[in-house]
């Protein structure tokens, strides 16, 4: 079964820092990029980082760079998503997508509350 299960603490202060898992399983993980996304309530889904197949290359939204960081294990079959400087903005539901192989997790809640 293809699939991908997020993982990660979900409460936080502001200025504090998370880190997210993404566990894959069913498909041949070091072949695809795998991307973050992050849906606050009320707003759209949007893209925040992409990995590369090597890990080597590394890309995120504007805003976030510096902030965030990506990063995948092969023997896991993980992909990382390191969090810092958190706000009350970034409180979302987090989720790691393979797009070549359109498989979606299901999202795990990020809370950034004093």
């Amino acid at each position: 079964q293809v699939q991908l299960v997020e993982s990660g603490v979900g409460l936080v202060q502001p200025g504090g820092s998370l880190r997210l898992s993404c566990t894959a399983s069913g498909f041949p993980f070091s072949m695809y990029p795998m991307n973050w996304y992050r849906q606050a309530p009320g707003r759209k889904r949007k893209w925040i980082a992409g990995i590369s197949t090597t890990g080597i290359n590394q890309n995120y939204a504007a805003s976030l760079e510096g902030l965030f960081t990506i990063a995948r294990d092969k023997s896991k079959s993980k992909v990382y998503l390191q969090m810092d400087s958190l706000n009350l903005q970034d409180t979302a539901v987090y989720l790691c997508y393979a797009p070549k192989r359109g498989v979606w997790g299901q999202g795990t809640q990020v809370t950034v509350s004093s």
